[in-house]
């Protein structure tokens, strides 16, 4: 390779432990690869009469990596002409969502319907709202509401008829799903689990977000904003592939994308031949063990605490156990059994100790019966919120890489510690502290749409242990600086199994970077992530330009030659 391009920062963190710091990196533009890291000389030396750019006082890192999101639905249902009424995107409490409600009816045309992202009954202090509770905001015009969790949706009258439902009475149940049913069978605005409520809100959605491959490319400047340079899409399903490659075969598209299927897809084991596999690969194959806290779905050992919170929310107090995971164990070796060979990596969603349990128990056999144990597998678990530290120390032995949500943690802390649960678990979620310690391959995700996707927060809150209010919880489980970072580059890099390519600045490398105004390691860690701005991100040695990537876009959506099927991408997700 031939590098014709240098760039000079005040100081390269490269994440690279054989050479850690640099000066300048050089760049072959041709490729988008490093030629040479070092000192500015050294690479004037590797590099002669290549054009220098002198970023000055900004410090480079490799580009932040989201190893866990949901892109396309994130973006259809946060972005504009959506709502996002999450308690942390200044909405926090139920008042606030409703002032918006009436605000919204006022301001927009009759006809236009309406979809509201990210309710959180726990956070915001809501009673589960019905048909007849949404019908006083809107008692014309279709709304939707989507739970924060993802397991759950709330609609209006307007919803109801315009589904055509007999007599206002929903269809029958589907499998794994459920309708809010009144006594008399008519439907009270409320579905449960995947399947019910697409059926509930799909044509609502379709209606209310005309423009989904906008939506999902606002959503990708979003993450890019945040200096991420790399992602995945967790719940991939076939009907994606066009939109998908829509968005990272652009010229100046800002993300790699990775891809795991949904094992509920019967196509889940295909190949994708991409234009571009640097930029758009399929990695794996994606199952869920359990549900969400924040609804009491998950598998644990322990209860829930009986406190008004936990009661207003409707939360069974349990402990679930095993009744809570979404497959047998049975199934779950079947599933493993038929995508194993084929030589995908498994990824679990988890959020309890008796699910990982389970999990661990099913790869365990698994990796066994297909002679992986001690390879290279890298087989994922996902969030990880109520596990155990000897878990985690388990996973390691088996080669299991674990992918953990300071989001959890962030926003919910404060209810986890004493409210939602005992402090002996409350204040010990997500157990960064325990699988650094246990020698675990980490990475940090925020699981786009649940939360904003902002590493530094994400590294701010594992090396103090705040939560956002500021409060302390946990602090056994705080880890270095060098470690978090580390969950949002190599550690990230190599669960997606793209370490020889991304997550460190080295000679072979993309140059994907992110321009930061400070050193993370010199900023005070209880503010860090407000201390330290992200001033631009690069892939493959230029410059992200996000004004023209939204024009790019825009005009595929004109021409309408990558379709987005919304009801692939709605049906994809749950946390």
């Amino acid at each position: 390779m031939a590098a014709n391009v240098i760039v000079k920062a005040s100081s390269i963190i490269t994440m690279d432990e054989s050479n850690p710091r640099a000066e300048a990196i050089a760049i072959d533009a041709s490729t988008g690869k490093i030629v040479a890291v070092g000192s500015l000389t050294d690479c004037q030396a590797a590099a002669p009469g290549a054009v220098l750019t002198d970023l000055g006082s900004t410090v480079l890192m490799p580009g932040f990596i989201e190893a866990h999101s949901h892109p396309f639905l994130s973006g259809m249902i946060t972005q504009a002409p959506a709502y996002w009424i999450a308690p942390y995107m200044g909405y926090p409490t139920f008042g606030d969502v409703q002032a918006l409600w009436t605000k919204v009816n006022a301001e927009l045309p009759a006809d236009q319907p309406v979809v509201f992202q990210g309710l959180d009954r726990m956070l915001q202090q809501a009673a589960m709202p019905t048909n007849t509770d949404l019908d006083k905001f809107f008692p014309t015009r279709r709304a939707v509401v989507l739970d924060n969790s993802g397991h759950m949706a709330y609609f209006n009258s307007a919803v109801i008829k315009f589904n055509n439902w007999t007599d206002g009475k929903p269809p029958a149940d589907p499998q794994g799903a459920r309708f809010g049913r009144n006594t008399d069978g008519t439907s009270n605005g409320v579905a449960y689990e995947t399947a019910a409520m697409m059926e509930a809100a799909m044509p609502t959605l379709k209606d209310a977000i005309p423009k989904p491959l906008e939506s999902a490319a606002r959503w990708f400047q979003y993450m890019s904003g945040y200096g991420i340079t790399s992602t995945s899409e967790m719940t991939y399903s076939t009907s994606m592939l066009k939109g998908y490659e829509a968005l990272t075969t652009r010229p100046d598209s800002p993300l790699r994308m990775s891809l795991y299927h949904m094992s509920i897809d019967p196509d889940a084991g295909v190949q994708v031949d991409s234009p571009d596999p640097s930029m758009l690969r399929k990695q794996g194959v994606k199952l869920w063990a359990d549900g969400s806290p924040w609804v009491g779905s998950i598998a644990s050992s322990f209860p829930y605490l009986d406190t008004p919170a936990v009661q207003n929310a409707e939360i069974p107090l349990g402990p679930g156990g095993t009744a809570m995971m979404n497959y047998t164990r049975v199934e779950l070796d079947a599933i493993i059994a038929k995508y194993a060979p084929m030589g995908w990596q498994m990824s679990f969603h988890v959020n309890g100790d008796v699910g990982l349990d389970v999990v661990l128990d099913t790869y365990e056999e698994a990796l066994i019966n297909n002679k992986l144990m001690g390879t290279d597998h890298r087989w994922r678990v996902e969030h990880c919120g109520g596990c155990r530290g000897d878990q985690f120390q388990r996973a390691v032995d088996m080669g299991v890489t674990i992918s953990l949500g300071p989001f959890q943690f962030i926003y919910w802390g404060d209810l986890l510690d004493g409210t939602m649960f005992p402090s002996e678990i409350g204040s010990q979620w997500m157990r960064w502290g325990d699988a650094v310690r246990a020698g675990a391959h980490i990475s940090f995700h925020n699981d786009g749409p649940v939360s904003p996707p902002i590493p530094l927060l994400n590294i701010q809150t594992a090396i103090t242990r705040a939560t956002d209010s500021g409060k302390v919880h946990g602090a056994n489980q705080i880890i270095s600086i060098e470690d978090a970072l580390k969950a949002e580059t190599t550690g990230a890099a190599y669960m997606l199994h793209r370490d020889n390519e991304i997550g460190s600045l080295a000679v072979g490398m993309y140059a994907d970077l992110v321009e930061l105004s400070m050193d993370p390691y010199l900023a005070d860690p209880t503010t860090l992530a407000t201390q330290v701005k992200v001033q631009g991100t690069w892939l493959s040695g230029k410059k992200v330009d996000l004004d023209s990537f939204m024009t790019q876009i825009q005009a595929v959506e004109a021409a309408g030659t990558h379709p987005v099927d919304h009801t692939a991408v709605v049906a994809s997700h749950t946390c």
